[in-house]
């Protein structure tokens, strides 16, 4: 009982970092992404 529930919990990490990963297309487009947040916090604080 405890090898399934470690697979299926496996299998979800991986399918939700394939989601995360597929949703920024690549790692160049995550980094923007990333930039992006940041850029929308300074704003936010210097309001």
């Amino acid at each position: 009982m405890v090898m399934i529930t470690k697979r299926l919990l496996a299998l979800a990490l991986v399918l939700g970092l394939g989601v995360a990963l597929s949703a920024c297309e690549t790692a160049q487009g995550f980094g923007r992404d990333v930039e992006k947040l940041g850029q929308q916090i300074q704003e936010g604080i210097n309001d």
